[in-house]
């Protein structure tokens, strides 16, 4: 089979590989599309594995299905993901799904940019979910981002009447500002470096837009009455740090969506978190539940992703998406489609 083989964000080849064989218990699913995430052009986090096939964003349909699986059979249309829990740990019955150690060490084999993927039982156990058949491939794949997303919201404590600040409007900041649009927010303000970016962010439902260099307190402040009860941060630069702490009211939360590099420091004005009661949180990838409430919105129209599209282009294109991705010009979710 056809692979978009990783090797830097300037050298991504299309390679031949064998077609994954299954055992009892797994599927393996023809990949329709898969969405190039933010994540897979952070070299500091992909070069150390590579040469490998990325893509974690998937949707497709179950081309075989091994012995004791039930539940999915060949022609299904099916939405994968890579990562699940164990669901016994006593983290997984806290709730704290995200640092299972089931959850990092699952995998489906080999990634998404390629033709087929093989998906182990424990995934086809917790991890496979159908698609409607009003949900296309490509609107599948946005299951595991917007999971990620209503993870973040429901630790946040997002509810209606909420005031949000989303600081980086990338693919996963636009999603936070159609989430929280779609969960009641009463005012949204989001900041960018990108014209393009905030233009859609405005489109996509947030009341202010400010460039990411502007004094988005005294905006906030100005065009709502008060700073933002959270602040969600999808970009990891000190000045948007600094920034997130500045913005948010007294007794509110910051979200650190987006990770620096392992040995990275963070600056913590320790006295301001203090004085004003703010809530420090961080949150990673998602659980089956996020995954299966995500679909039941992107199913139920109440956020839609479609729009959100702005490439769509074949498995020897590859290398054209990751350029697009890691530019962050003017593109938004970028799909690959292996079968093109």
């Amino acid at each position: 089979m056809r692979a978009a083989v990783y090797y830097n964000n300037r050298d991504v080849r299309v390679e031949v590989l064998p077609r994954p064989s299954i055992k009892d218990g797994e599927i393996l699913v023809r990949i329709e599309a898969a969405g190039i995430c933010g994540s897979d052009v952070m070299e500091w986090y992909r070069l150390k594995k590579a040469p490998l096939v990325l893509g974690h964003e998937v949707a497709g349909t179950v081309e075989e299905a091994g012995g004791a699986v039930s539940s999915f059979k060949k022609g299904d249309r099916v939405t994968v993901a890579h990562h699940v829990p164990c669901n016994t740990c006593r983290h997984c019955l806290a709730g704290n799904h995200t640092v299972c150690d089931t959850l990092r060490k699952t995998n489906f084999d080999p990634g998404g940019f390629c033709e087929y993927v093989r998906v182990p039982a424990i995934n086809v156990d917790r991890g496979v979910f159908h698609l409607s058949e009003s949900v296309s491939f490509e609107e599948g794949t946005f299951s595991e981002p917007l999971g990620c997303v209503l993870r973040g919201m429901r630790m946040a404590g997002m509810g209606p009447g909420k005031s949000v600040l989303v600081i980086g409007s990338g693919v996963s900041g636009l999603l936070h500002v159609k989430l929280a649009r779609a969960l009641g927010a009463g005012f949204i303000a989001a900041t960018d470096i990108n014209d393009f970016r905030l233009a859609q962010a405005k489109r996509f439902g947030a009341d202010l837009t400010l460039k990411a260099e502007d004094d988005s307190a005294a905006a906030i402040m100005e065009a709502s009455g008060r700073l933002s009860d959270i602040v969600f941060l999808c970009v990891a630069h000190d000045p948007a740090i600094a920034q997130a702490i500045e913005s948010v009211e007294r007794g509110g939360c910051v979200i650190f969506f987006a990770p620096k590099e392992p040995e990275a420091t963070y600056p913590m004005p320790l006295f301001r978190i203090w004085q004003a009661g703010v809530t420090i949180k961080n949150t990673y990838a998602s659980a089956p539940a996020d995954t299966l409430t995500a679909l039941d919105l992107i199913s139920s129209g109440a956020v839609t992703v479609k729009d959100m599209i702005t490439h769509r282009l074949g498995l020897d294109e590859t290398q054209t998406g990751f350029r697009l991705v890691s530019g962050a010009g003017e593109s938004m979710k970028v799909i690959i489609e292996p079968q093109r």
